[in-house]
């Protein structure tokens, strides 16, 4: 179970401050955390005041010390083209290019997003209908192609995953996108988009969807950690951010830094040996999964491993692997036979990273250059900043 800790600091001017006494908690709510039982208290302490207007924000579990930090340094992350900030009256586009959805989501969704002072498009097909899918292959491409073209647009918001995005993933033309870059939101299904925005040389954001901004009350972490980002905290050009939590077991410890790429396994599992494929230099891949059978994870990792991707990697992340029967039949759980199918390789990797089909699934930047440190007591991911 994580206990975390959400701050917001000056790395680099050194600023002291003070909190004022704490007041009531204002929110309380329970959680299911990660692939167990364990339901964990969930309180979200008051904002406090500091010098230059910055804040600090903490939301409690029950449990280790898992901290989070949004830290404000100036960062040129210049390996892909990073879509701008947004701000008040941008417009966001919510569509479905996957699988159908229920209407109410994108309705949770366009409110809490309006309450970010975002102007709100529901794409024409964003809740239709086609057998599993949210509309054809034609009417999802449609949708995608013009909130892709649409000059005012900033953010398309995937409402979720299922099945469906690899449809579109050779169909989709960049040539006005590149003069409006925006970013796109999403995982699960999503990560197949992730990979095609990638090889056309945009970062996007790995990140809760409709529901979750939808179900989840106004103070949720990841809720507002996806605000921060978007936003540029306040801070426009200045912000980079990083994620600590504690070790794992089965963590192999040590540095590296690359590029963060990855998303669900069997998603890029499915575009190996596409031009959408994940390239393995210089990469830090994050991977997660739901309902995925434990011999068929170890199976695409198989695929991964005598393909010589693993072994070209800077980094490794598993994350959350949920809603699946954990029956042993590798002889041990699946973190342990994906321990010793990576046993070999000596850069840093960690296990149980909070990311993948749970709430606490934290928003990652495809794209950005990272830094990860795998030590005795805590994993740190920093988002890296260095002065232009």
């Amino acid at each position: 179970m994580f206990n975390i800790i959400l701050t917001e600091s000056r790395q680099k001017s050194s600023v002291s401050f003070e909190t004022k006494e704490h007041k009531d908690i204002n929110h309380a709510d329970r959680y299911r955390l990660c692939n167990t039982t364990d339901i964990c208290s969930f309180v979200l302490m008051p904002e406090y005041d500091i010098k230059e207007k910055n804040s600090v924000k903490h939301c409690v579990l029950c449990g280790e010390l898992c901290t989070f930090a949004i830290n404000t340094e100036i960062y040129n992350m210049n390996s892909l083209i990073f879509p701008p900030y947004v701000h008040e009256g941008d417009r966001v586009i919510i569509l479905s290019p996957s699988s159908k959805i229920d209407k109410s989501f994108l309705k949770g969704a366009k409110k809490r997003l309006k309450s970010w002072g975002l102007e709100v498009v529901i794409a024409k097909h964003a809740g239709s209908a086609h057998g599993t899918y949210a509309g054809s292959i034609q009417q999802r491409l449609k949708d995608l192609q013009e909130a892709m073209d649409d000059e005012k647009a900033k953010i398309i918001l995937c409402s979720r995953g299922g099945y469906g995005a690899v449809h579109l993933a050779g169909k989709l033309d960049f040539t006005k996108f590149r003069q409006h870059p925006k970013w796109l939101i999403g995982f699960s299904d999503i990560t197949a988009l992730h990979n095609v925005f990638q090889h056309n040389g945009f970062a996007s954001l790995h990140a809760p969807m409709a529901r979750h901004l939808t179900v989840e009350p106004e103070d949720d972490f990841c809720t507002l950690a996806l605000k921060d980002i978007l936003f540029g905290n306040k801070l426009q050009e200045e912000i980079a951010f990083g994620y600590t939590c504690p070790a794992h077991k089965l963590n192999h410890k040590g540095e590296g830094t690359g590029i963060l790429r990855g998303g669900n396994i069997s998603v890029f599992y499915g575009l190996r040996g596409t031009p959408y494929d994940i390239p393995a230099e210089g990469t830090i891949l994050f991977i997660e999964d739901i309902g995925e059978r434990p011999h068929a994870v170890e199976r695409m990792m198989y695929n991964l491993k005598l393909g010589g991707i693993l072994e070209k990697l800077s980094g490794l992340i598993i994350g959350q692997f949920t809603e699946y029967e954990e029956n042993m039949s590798l002889g041990k759980d699946l973190y342990g036979a994906l321990a010793d199918l990576v046993k070999e390789y000596d850069y840093p990797i960690c296990f149980g990273f909070p990311v993948g089909h749970v709430t606490m699934n934290v928003p990652m930047i495809n794209g950005a250059q990272v830094t990860l440190e795998v030590g005795k007591k805590e994993v740190k991911l920093s988002f890296n900043t260095h002065k232009e």
